[in-house]
């Protein structure tokens, strides 16, 4: 059973205005977007290695 379904799902923010954004400004969003990706990578294999845990424990 796929829980996903299950969780909440949450409204997208609303997009920054780039237009009025420095280059610094910008690249810092670049980097806090990066950390964003890089945390949800992270909880993605979280999930696969729980569910090929629970898959292999229900094979034997």
């Amino acid at each position: 059973m796929d829980t996903d379904d299950l969780e909440p799902v949450e409204k997208k923010p609303d997009q920054k205005d780039l237009e009025i954004m420095s280059i610094e400004a910008l690249h810092e969003y670049i980097a806090e977007m990066e950390g964003e990706i890089e945390r949800a990578r992270a909880a993605i294999a979280l999930k696969k290695d729980a569910r090929s845990g629970a898959e292999s424990f229900f094979r034997k």
